[in-house]
């Protein structure tokens, strides 16, 4: 079993000036420390307006700075909104080829609909289509990083004429998909397409097995891809913790995770929220207690290693560990990675690389029937010219009576006054 590090920027009121930079800054720490202690991935979420929740808006730009400091660990997103009124499907393959590039191919693309209103409705998203934007925007950026022109596409929720996207990722044809899962419906049509699964379920590892199995299977007897690649991996979200005395590792990490299960709850199922003004840990501490977002591995090395032990055994293939919630001291978060890096994760290094062998043995049949059902990607027989705005003008000169042919030459005299030197009209 793999690890990652989840990066959800919690930052709970009273805020003081600087403590949005401070938390950037330390988030980085926990990415320097992450790296050299063998874990592979660090995973970015991108949240919009989930103020105190989750200050990670966005996570390329996190991502490409923890680049230039890392060399082995994994860049993942955690996830990608892709409705294309959050972030139009171009827009996204241009930032995943970009940061794949700076990283010498080192990223995971993370993707999803996103759910809660506060976010959905503030770049007019309608919930009853978000999942059908999200599989058409998904399906057509993985052609537009291996395509060379993207021909471009006339659907339901964007549209765009053909343009070669560029640059190019590194790895080929792109980044290995992934989508994000909540429920076993989710992680069923992460299997049927092909998508590694994000799994923010919080099952424990009795149950975690039998999604695991549901996952493989469904992949084995369905899978149609819906990108350019299969990705059959499922990953899971789980807290940690580590010390050595296990009363000061529950006293450090408890509410810390039962914050964050508070806070998900506030956006996505009872919140009353008042932009800028409501203090979701005020509630959270009015409420007296609060129940932790399911496996949590707090507690000292040994407790953490039985505990993740029992997640390996069930199939898991990658645990993200939740290392950073609610009010947690950047001192105490920093000795929980390193204690966990020196004490538990070199077993789980010693056994990955054999148990990644035998998958990919196991796997190898399903895949390439999986590849073998993926539609052909079409090429274009004829690129359109697409004239400069200088040309197209010219042309549309001689019809003066036109109204596109007026604000055409409108637009070439304001261009030649630019050219000329002139001051442009007020």
């Amino acid at each position: 079993m793999e690890f990652g590090i989840f990066i959800e920027l919690q930052l709970p009121r009273p805020w003081q000036d600087g403590c949005e930079l401070e938390l950037f800054t330390n988030a980085l720490t926990w990415v320097d420390i992450a790296d050299p202690i063998g874990v592979g991935y660090v995973w970015a979420q991108e949240h919009h307006f989930l103020e105190e929740y989750s200050h990670s808006t966005a996570p390329e730009v996190f991502l490409g700075a923890c680049a230039g400091r890392t060399k082995n660990i994994r860049l993942g997103h955690a996830i990608v909104p892709m409705p294309p009124a959050i972030n139009h499907p171009a827009r996204v393959a241009e930032r995943l080829a970009t940061l794949d590039l700076v990283s010498k191919g080192r990223v995971e693309w993370g993707t999803g609909e996103t759910s809660s209103r506060l976010e959905l409705e503030g770049f007019q998203v309608n919930y009853v289509n978000k999942r059908a934007m999200w599989a058409e925007a998904t399906r057509e950026c993985a052609k537009m990083m291996c395509s060379e022109p993207y021909g471009g596409y006339e659907g339901k929720y964007f549209s765009m004429p053909p343009r070669n996207i560029v640059p190019k990722p590194v790895q080929k044809p792109h980044p290995r998909p992934w989508v994000a899962c909540t429920n076993r419906d989710t992680l069923k049509l992460a299997a049927r397409l092909g998508l590694g699964a994000l799994t923010f379920a919080f099952i424990d590892a009795k149950e975690a097995r039998f999604w695991v199995n549901e996952y493989y299977e469904t992949f084995k007897r369905e899978c149609t891809p819906l990108c350019r690649v299969v990705n059959p991996n499922v990953a899971m979200l789980g807290g940690l913790m580590c010390h050595r005395d296990p009363t000061v590792a529950r006293a450090r990490g408890v509410e810390g995770q039962q914050f964050f299960a508070y806070g998900l709850a506030h956006y996505y199922r009872f919140g009353r929220h008042v932009p800028g003004r409501t203090s979701i840990w005020n509630e959270f501490k009015a409420a007296h207690s609060f129940p932790m977002a399911g496996l949590a591995g707090i507690g000292t090395p040994k407790e953490i290693t039985r505990q993740f032990e029992d997640l390996e055994n069930a199939g898991l293939d990658q645990l993200i560990l939740l290392q950073q919630g609610g009010k947690y001291q950047h001192e105490h978060i920093c000795e929980s990675l390193e204690l966990f890096g020196r004490e538990v994760i070199e077993g789980f290094r010693e056994r990955e690389a054999k148990r990644q062998a035998a998958k990919a043995e196991e796997l190898a049949p399903y895949i390439d029937h999986a590849m073998k059902q993926m539609p052909l990607l079409e090429s274009m027989k004829e690129v359109p010219v697409i004239e400069s705005y200088q040309v197209l003008w010219d042309q549309s000169g001689a019809d003066t009576e036109s109204k596109t042919a007026r604000r055409a030459l409108d637009a070439s005299r304001l261009w030649k006054l630019y050219v000329g030197g002139g001051k442009p009209p007020r």
